[in-house]
């Protein structure tokens, strides 16, 4: 809240009725939307129980939901997609450490709150990883770059918004003028994402990781699957720098890409320039 996320309701069935820190708590979030309008759904719920809450907000009418549950049963996670599908609800996660927008507010379990890590900019970042996307943010603000936003898409098999997806919402985005796409071996994400990025004007620059993993090795994520040469971390490499995209060998490489692919202009926020 000090950040500038404007938090309306809070939903916990045993303590509907009550207030914390001046926010109404409800007992469902059907109850909270129609009393308080949102648009953004957080849950902090276990796995057995995610399922409930995800399909309760996408029918009370939440534009995104952001999941940060790990470990949910596959079986719920596809009810979860089916319900937001019929609904049109945009789904973050499962599994995911949430999104930022640097300066307005975040959603999540990510330090949006860190001036050292976060700066408003014009970079969007995607990550699966939301360990690896803060070191990339805090790298870039090192460096003097702020970023337009962080979305962390979520490391689960099953997730409702893809690296592609993150990639065309951030090319639509006109506060955004390049974009940090930070993947792993395993899946196929990335490939599609670099075919999405072959079209784009807006400079990518990707750093991929697992590039030292032994072959057929799997990061941590459950969707992080290598099947021959598919999810490979060479097999990344190649579609995305076929797409155009400059992929880093470390992470400290990134920030010097972005300036040579914006032709090395002024690219630095305000607020980071004036920090330096």
């Amino acid at each position: 809240m000090e950040c500038g996320t404007q938090v309306v309701a809070g939903v916990n069935p045993k303590r509907a009725g009550e207030t914390h820190l001046g926010v109404p708590v409800y007992a469902s979030t059907k109850a909270a939307m129609a009393q308080t309008p949102f648009d953004v759904a957080v849950m902090f719920i276990p796995p057995a129980m995610a399922r409930d809450a995800a399909v309760d907000a996408i029918e009370a009418g939440a534009k995104t939901v952001v999941i940060l549950t790990e470990h949910i049963p596959a079986r719920d996670v596809m009810a979860i997609h089916h319900a937001a599908a019929a609904h049109h609800t945009r789904i973050i996660g499962p599994n995911t450490a949430g999104i930022v927008t640097p300066g307005e507010g975040f959603v999540g379990i990510m330090p949006g709150h860190n001036p050292n890590i976060f700066q408003p900019g014009e970079v969007g970042v995607i990550s699966r990883s939301g360990s690896l996307g803060t070191l990339i943010c805090l790298n870039l603000t090192r460096a003097g770059i702020g970023q337009s936003a962080f979305l962390g898409i979520g490391g689960d098999p099953m997730i409702g918004t893809t690296t592609r997806d993150a990639l065309k919402a951030l090319d639509e985005d006109a506060k955004t003028r390049a974009v940090v796409l930070v993947g792993e071996i395993g899946g196929a994400m990335e490939e599609a994402a670099a075919e999405y990025a072959s079209g784009m004007s807006k400079p990518v620059v990707s750093f991929i990781a697992g590039r030292a993993s032994p072959p057929g090795k799997k990061m941590g994520h459950a969707g992080a699957i290598v099947s021959g040469t598919m999810g490979s971390y060479d097999g990344k490499r190649r579609a995305l720098e076929a797409a155009g995209v400059a992929v880093a060998d470390t992470p400290s490489e990134i920030p010097g890409l972005l300036e040579a692919g914006l032709g090395g202009g002024a690219f630095r926020s305000a607020a980071v320039a004036l920090r330096a």
